[in-house]
């Protein structure tokens, strides 16, 4: 069962890291440039890796503990856009993370 919970955090881990790099290849002029951005291709190879991750955690893992705690991935981005790309983290944003944060601890009590 740790083993899927590692799993499970590799999975957000990488799904973070996958979105970073999808902004950070988003930033080209054209779609074109975009599209074929090593960012961007990166990132989906990123995105795909934490799909495999997340189903090997679901093995072992119940989806219904296991989706809900992906969103812990929202909260990370969302803090990581804001330092590393100058995003807003306005008054709204800030109260659906701690929304969020307080779901992930209500449901992962369940275990």
């Amino acid at each position: 069962m740790t083993l899927s919970y590692l799993s499970l955090s590799a999975s957000i881990f990488f799904g973070v890291a996958g979105q970073l790099l999808l902004k950070s290849g988003a930033m080209k002029e054209t779609l074109r440039a975009q599209i074929l951005a090593p960012q961007t291709i990166l990132g989906l190879g990123i995105y795909f890796i934490a799909a495999v991750l997340y189903i090997f955690a679901l093995r072992k893992i119940p989806v219904s503990i296991a989706f809900p705690s992906v969103s812990v991935s929202y909260v990370i981005v969302a803090i990581l856009a804001h330092l590393l790309y100058s995003e807003p983290l306005s008054f709204p944003v800030i109260g659906g993370i701690i929304f969020i944060i307080i779901g992930v601890v209500l449901i992962s009590s369940q275990m």
